[in-house]
């Protein structure tokens, strides 16, 4: 596909040719009020005068036909028979030959709340997924020549894009080990801002910013993962008091032995450990019984 390229195009300023609009109206007002034929005139005079009242005519309609208006963040897209002469982006009242064409395309800044779109993340679990995305037309000669319709389009690609982005990632994870689509938002919000930009460039779209706005389990699965998520927090919650536990239970030991508070063999350092143990993983409060006599009893 040949790829367009925009380039500025040619136009003169329309006030400069507003002015000459209304010198030329005003002389044919004052030749038509000069020369009209009297009553007595021939009927070859009045044929004249018509004849030439209706050439008079039209050159201010010639130069009326030229004007056009450019809006702050606005071009115009010039064509000649169907010939690319250019864009037009300086912005007030503007003057071109009649025979050419003037689209106008708006370079303002649009946002787009996409649809909810149903996919497939990284571990294969439906879910449904919305972006914003804020783009403008960066190059206007690709965005009406390159593409069909440039705002479809950018719709359809995004819808593409966030399918690509959303299925490399998935859902959730506990372990800490990938980025996800709930827990990496800065991660996944700039890959989306590159797919778009990629996708898009062929049609001289530039996406300025783009972020993850809606983010859920399907509505078939949504019960069965949020117990999933439950019994993962569950057990990665388990395992961190275990392995505090274990570490307080192990200085407690270490500090009884080096400051010789007290002597205990093996049997009896496994005995503590258990009760250490048991009180530090478990989800009550503990009740200790009160042993009135010696260690060993």
């Amino acid at each position: 596909m040949t790829k367009s390229e925009e380039r500025d195009g040619t136009s003169s300023s329309g006030y400069l040719m507003l002015g000459l609009f209304v010198l030329v109206t005003a002389l044919a007002a004052w030749g038509i009020v000069q020369f009209a034929p009297s009553d007595g005139a021939s009927k070859a005079d009045k044929i004249i005068f018509i004849g030439s009242l209706a050439t008079a005519a039209i050159v201010p309609i010639f130069i009326l036909c030229g004007f056009f208006m450019i809006q702050p963040n606005q071009a115009a897209v010039l064509t000649l028979f169907g010939e690319y002469r250019g864009t037009e982006r300086r912005e007030g009242l503007r003057w071109v030959w009649p025979w050419i064409m003037r689209n106008k395309v708006s370079v303002r800044a649009r946002n787009i709340h996409s649809e909810r779109v149903k996919i497939n993340d990284l571990r294969g679990n439906p879910i449904e997924i919305a972006c914003n995305v804020v783009w403008r037309v960066a190059d206007t000669a690709q965005a009406v020549f390159d593409v069909d319709d440039y705002s479809m389009f950018v719709n359809i690609q995004i819808e593409a894009g966030l399918r690509t982005v959303g299925a490399r990632h998935p859902y959730d994870d506990f372990e800490g080990e990938e980025v996800t689509l709930r827990g990496g938002a800065d991660v996944i919000n700039r890959e989306l801002l590159e797919e778009l930009n990629e996708r898009l460039r062929v049609a001289g779209i530039v996406v300025d910013e783009a972020g993850l706005t809606h983010l859920a389990y399907a509505s078939e699965i949504a019960s069965a993962m949020l117990k999933r998520q439950q019994a993962d927090a569950i057990i990665a919650t388990r395992a961190k008091i275990v392995l505090g536990a274990v570490g307080m239970v192990e200085d407690a030991l270490t500090k009884l032995s080096e400051d010789n508070i007290v002597e205990m063999d093996d049997e009896r350092r496994a005995a503590m450990v258990s009760n250490l143990m048991v009180v530090l993983c478990g989800e009550k409060d503990a009740h200790p019984v009160v042993n009135a006599g010696s260690l060993y009893q």
